[in-house]
């Protein structure tokens, strides 16, 4: 309400001014013809204005604030991937029994076309993701997420990940998976009942970390090549994958 009548004040200032400003004009050149020839005409160049303005200079700005807003959301997309998730993703598709359907098509190289990029997002879509809950190592995994829990958790105070819905999601459904494993005194000793809801947990992490894997190396590709190699010679789906550079 403050604001409000703040502002109300502020335009009567202005409109008393300008009335005050045309009759100091009228008292010195005694000339109302001329002083409606020059309101009109401001008056008639106010729509002009107001389309410079507000469609034209407005979505320039807000344009320009987006890649600002963007650039600042890929960094901490970029700081997740290199503390959690392609360690996280590498421990998880090592268990994946059916990660062999989709593996080549996810060696992602520096000769990548947008094409390219679209066909592995297609396959990521239609494919299954899973873990194999006899073979994985549930204690190693949740050694790995305690250890990264309180990062992930500053993570998700970030206000600038309101503007990612998607990576959002990625860091609850990782953050949920970590809370599930933390709670359990002993998950080398779990009922099959028990280990098939985490199963479901482990799913939901491991299918949004892979489209968003991708989609980070996209925007790496397009954006920052240096970056774009490290994360080509530390692919998770890729078993030769090494950052040695031979």
């Amino acid at each position: 309400m403050k604001n409000i009548k703040w502002q109300h004040y502020f335009a009567i200032a202005l409109l008393l001014l300008s009335a005050i400003l045309y009759f100091l004009h009228y008292l010195v050149f005694h000339d109302v013809h001329h002083i409606f020839i020059y309101m009109i005409g401001d008056i008639a160049f106010v729509p002009i204005e107001v389309l410079l303005v507000t469609l034209i200079i407005h979505q320039l700005l807000e344009r320009k604030e987006k890649q600002v807003r963007l650039k600042k959301l890929n960094m901490v997309i970029g700081a997740f991937f290199s503390e959690v998730g392609t360690n996280l993703l590498t421990l998880l598709s090592d268990n994946d029994p059916e990660l062999d359907q989709i593996r080549e098509g996810l060696i992602v190289t520096g000769d990548w076309s947008d094409q390219d990029f679209s066909r592995a997002d297609n396959h990521l879509r239609n494919y299954e993701f899973g873990v194999d809950m006899q073979k994985i190592d549930l204690e190693e995994l949740r050694r790995f997420l305690l250890v990264k829990r309180d990062f992930m958790v500053r993570l998700l105070e970030n206000p600038v990940l309101l503007e990612h819905e998607i990576f959002t999601d990625l860091l609850r459904a990782v953050f949920h998976l970590t809370e599930e494993l933390a709670i359990r005194q002993d998950v080398t000793r779990l009922p099959d009942s028990d280990r098939e809801h985490l199963s479901g947990d482990i799913k939901r992490a491991y299918t949004i970390l892979g489209d968003s894997w991708l989609d980070y190396m996209h925007y790496l590709k397009g954006n920052y090549p240096y970056l774009f190699s490290l994360a080509m010679r530390t692919n998770p789906f890729d078993e030769e994958a090494s950052p040695v550079i031979k």
